[in-house]
């Protein structure tokens, strides 16, 4: 007796129900979301659609609660960057003040970047370019603060308008820029900064912040500047916030 051939079913690939479903989930939380907005305005409704368009677009958004409303929150590269810069500034901070120098070193957050101004009677003796051997923890802790930040960082020297001309330098231009070689060299050896990273610039007595027909104000004028330079530059908005 010959036997009955048996069938076999062939088996549907169902591959594409992956993908199908995922895009009826996002459709289904796109119906959700303008439900809940109700009557809505138009910003707010070209909010939302662009926020589904970075979604789809494979991009990074933020969705936040406003009011009875959702509306979308990006937050920009340039805000990004200056958000961490402003967490490392208040970092900076605490730490010069642990370190009994907030009266001679400043953080400020400007349209350039991130500056640190370190006035020279913390860093050198008079009209020397060394860097003091008791400053290497400030430096080392300033060079750890700023690992963390991908940015460039620029070292700047600077000095008052008394003239100098010793057997080490023969202006005060000289005296800016081995201070601050030293400086980046330093945050380089011991602060690991990256070597790729730094560049230094040297001003001597031309780029004064302060008066120098006083003691005082050529005290300020001396100093090194340590700059974090900002990738990206702050928008109008940015800049009155």
């Amino acid at each position: 007796m010959r036997k009955k051939k048996e069938h076999h079913e062939e088996h549907v690939d169902e591959a594409w129900l992956l993908p199908y479903s995922d895009m009826l989930t996002l459709l289904l939380a796109l119906f959700i979301v303008m439900f809940a907005m109700g009557q809505t305005d138009a910003a707010k409704f070209n909010a939302m659609s662009q926020q589904f368009n970075i979604i789809f677009a494979g991009g990074s958004g933020v969705m936040q609660r406003d009011g009875n409303s959702v509306i979308s929150m990006e937050v920009s590269p340039g805000q990004a960057e200056d958000d961490k810069m402003t967490e490392v500034k208040k970092m900076l901070e605490a730490e010069i003040t642990k370190e009994g120098y907030s009266d001679k070193v400043k953080v400020a957050l400007n349209g350039e970047g991130l500056e640190i101004s370190i006035q020279d009677v913390v860093l050198f003796n008079t009209a020397e370019a060394e860097v003091k051997n008791n400053l290497s923890p400030l430096l080392v802790q300033i060079s750890n603060l700023l690992q963390g930040l991908e940015n460039k960082v620029k070292v700047v020297g600077y000095t008052d308008n008394v003239p100098i001309k010793n057997d080490k330098f023969r202006s005060n231009w000289e005296l800016s820029a081995m201070r601050a070689i030293n400086v980046m060299n330093f945050m380089v050896a011991s602060g690991e900064i990256s070597a790729d990273k730094v560049s230094i610039q040297a001003y001597g007595e031309y780029m004064p912040k302060f008066e120098n027909t006083t003691e005082a104000g050529r005290a300020k004028n001396r100093r090194v500047e340590i700059i974090v330079i900002r990738k990206y530059p702050q928008t109008a908005q940015e800049k009155s916030n």
